[in-house]
């Protein structure tokens, strides 16, 4: 069936949502795995193996892997890197550090998109917090993205959640996408903004919401490798992402295992996809 485009925004079908529900299942499981994984001792590289190894073994095909020359499945990001680290065998995860992993892969066609960040041992109560202010910022604005709702709406409530929990850098220039026969698609999505701008949004339209927050600035700085993000003053960074779908219920989280449910029951959503 032709693929529509609302505002340059791709509309899915019903049965094109459930293609991209089977990439985002993936993609969620296969964080799950990594998530029990994570322990001091294992190198970043032995966690992209298993990534590729779970993602093939079940289908799909890595996102990143070959992405405009990205030469691994997963970004593995630790510490005061944001964004997009490259794993190596070399890079050996210690107790206290703070680890983000972003997977994708494709499913006859279809991308998913989603990162996670998680503790490797005890971590300080600082960090532990930046963790669950990230976290649930990404949750305010999945939940703000229903039809009807203008795009800076899920930008807006992002930020707000942020700004009311404490004095964080929210990372700019990086943000949010559209997602669906590509990984990165029109609209870019920032994590902060003022409300009511940008198109409307429409059943069948799907996006990947990705807040980034620093324990300090907002600035950040991009290694010689050419892909590592880190913060300027070298603290800490989280990361978290889902891809989700706008329908006539809510949104309907592709890459949560729960479609949303748990979280959006907190929130107070009664109705949280399907």
């Amino acid at each position: 069936m032709r693929r529509r485009r609302r505002h340059g925004i791709q509309v899915k079908t019903a049965e094109q949502v459930e293609l991209m529900r089977a990439a985002g299942l993936l993609v969620g499981e296969t964080l799950e795995m990594l998530r029990e994984a994570v322990k001091p001792g294992i190198t970043t590289m032995d966690l992209d193996v298993l990534a590729e190894q779970h993602i093939r073994d079940h289908g799909g095909v890595p996102s990143f892997k070959g992405y405009h020359g990205f030469p691994a499945t997963i970004c593995t990001s630790v510490n005061e890197e944001i964004v997009h680290g490259i794993p190596s065998a070399d890079r050996e995860l210690r107790d206290g550090d703070v680890l983000s992993i972003d997977c994708g892969a494709i499913v006859a066609g279809w991308h998913g998109d989603s990162a996670i960040t998680v503790p490797v041992g005890e971590i300080t109560p600082e960090e532990a917090r930046l963790l669950e202010v990230t976290e649930a910022s990404l949750w305010r604005g999945l939940a703000a993205g229903t039809a009807g709702a203008r795009l800076t709406d899920m930008s807006h409530a992002i930020e707000s959640h942020i700004r009311s929990q404490g004095s964080y850098g929210i990372v700019e220039g990086y943000g949010g996408h559209g997602i669906g026969t590509r990984m990165h698609m029109d609209p870019l999505i920032p994590n902060h903004g003022e409300p009511g701008h940008g198109p409307v949004l429409e059943p069948g339209m799907c996006f990947a919401v990705e807040p980034m927050v620093n324990l300090g600035t907002k600035d950040t700085l991009e290694l010689a490798d050419g892909w590592t993000v880190v913060t300027g003053d070298g603290r800490r960074s989280a990361h978290f992402e889902h891809t989700f779908a706008v329908t006539e219920d809510g949104p309907r989280v592709l890459t949560a295992l729960d479609e949303g449910r748990e979280w959006f029951t907190k929130l107070g959503i009664v109705k949280a996809g399907k």
